[in-house]
């Protein structure tokens, strides 16, 4: 059996329910339902990594002429060992047994990633390969402002400067700023005023509201009112694509859109574009504002973390120099 996914990236109904065929066919629409919100238990982003992954684990297992679903643990473990042969990360292999997890889950089967076997298996490839991910490097205020230098007055180059400004400005994920509508933004004397409907650490959608300084060198605020009037938005998604013509487009710019702005003006303002991600912005305000001596709590209000303890690892980057407890005994 192989695990399907609908068009959209969605688990079909027959993974909803273990035995579908056993329901009684007036069920259907409630199933339906049902597929629909098991499809929002995760993010889509979260779906598209899932189904790669599985479909990997599904190619491996044809290969091998063994069952992937439901898969036996010393299958999922054999796999395990041959992805970290193959030079996989230890990261991404633990990524592929979320996926595996999930798939089992959603079929009604035991998921085989239970078994101690399996969890040992991770464990020694990570003791042996190292599990530190691979930070990508803070977009910085400094690096920011020549970042968005680098713009141009086209429509595409004024909706690259607002998605760098206000993405540092509001410490955003980049789902969360291309989720934004023109609705969730409010201009007022203080700045902006942002509502933040849906994110990461949000899935129910209680929603937030953050506010966006001014700036005096480059204002997040200014270039967001310049993209919105040079692109005649008047409803529906903030950042949208624009075309080679400079035509916008009606419809909502992907997350993966977001990180290729960063990495372009990152090149452009004579910056390793690979060391950066669309995180950056996220991390480079959170530095930024760490390095300045912000408070966490101001910090929290901004960035949304649930924990003060996620946010004191930026502080301690910040202020790794500062007041070093080896500063003049050599």
């Amino acid at each position: 059996m192989r695990w399907e996914m609908t068009s959209d990236n969605s688990p079909s109904r027959s993974l909803v329910i273990a035995d579908a065929g056993a329901v009684s066919a007036t069920l259907g629409p409630e199933l339906d339902r049902a597929a629909g919100f098991a499809r929002a238990e995760k993010s889509a982003a979260t779906r598209r990594a899932y189904r790669s992954d599985f479909n990997l684990f599904q190619t491996w297992c044809e290969a091998k002429q063994v069952p992937a679903l439901p898969a036996r643990p010393d299958t999922v473990a054999a796999f395990l060992a041959a992805e970290a042969n193959r030079g996989s990360k230890s990261s991404t292999i633990g990524r592929g047994l979320a996926a595996i997890r999930y798939a089992h889950k959603l079929a009604g089967h035991e998921p085989p990633t239970n078994s101690e076997a399996v969890k040992a298996t991770l464990r020694g490839i990570r003791r042996a390969t190292g599990s530190a991910p691979v930070r990508k490097a803070p977009a910085t205020s400094d690096k920011i402002l020549a970042m968005a230098q680098t713009a141009s007055l086209s429509p595409k180059g004024l909706r690259d400067r607002a998605i760098l400004l206000l993405g540092f400005g509001g410490a955003f994920r980049r789902s969360e700023l291309v989720a934004l509508d023109i609705a969730d933004i409010e201009f007022c004397s203080g700045g902006l005023r942002v509502t933040i409907r849906k994110s990461k650490t949000d899935q129910e959608g209680q929603g937030a509201t953050i506010a966006i300084a001014r700036g005096s060198i480059a204002c997040p605020v200014e270039a967001t009112l310049n993209w919105i009037t040079a692109a005649t938005i008047k409803d529906g998604p903030l950042f949208r694509p624009v075309a080679r013509n400079g035509k916008i487009l009606n419809r909502r710019l992907s997350d993966r859109a977001v990180a290729d702005v960063v990495k372009t003006y990152a090149r452009k303002a004579g910056l390793k574009a690979a060391e950066f991600s669309g995180h950056s912005l996220r991390s480079g305000f959170l530095t930024s504002a760490a390095r300045r001596g912000a408070s966490l709590f101001k910090m929290m209000d901004v960035s949304r973390h649930k924990s003060v303890d996620t946010l004191r690892g930026y502080v301690r980057d910040a202020e790794l120099f500062r007041d070093h407890a080896g500063t003049g005994l050599l």
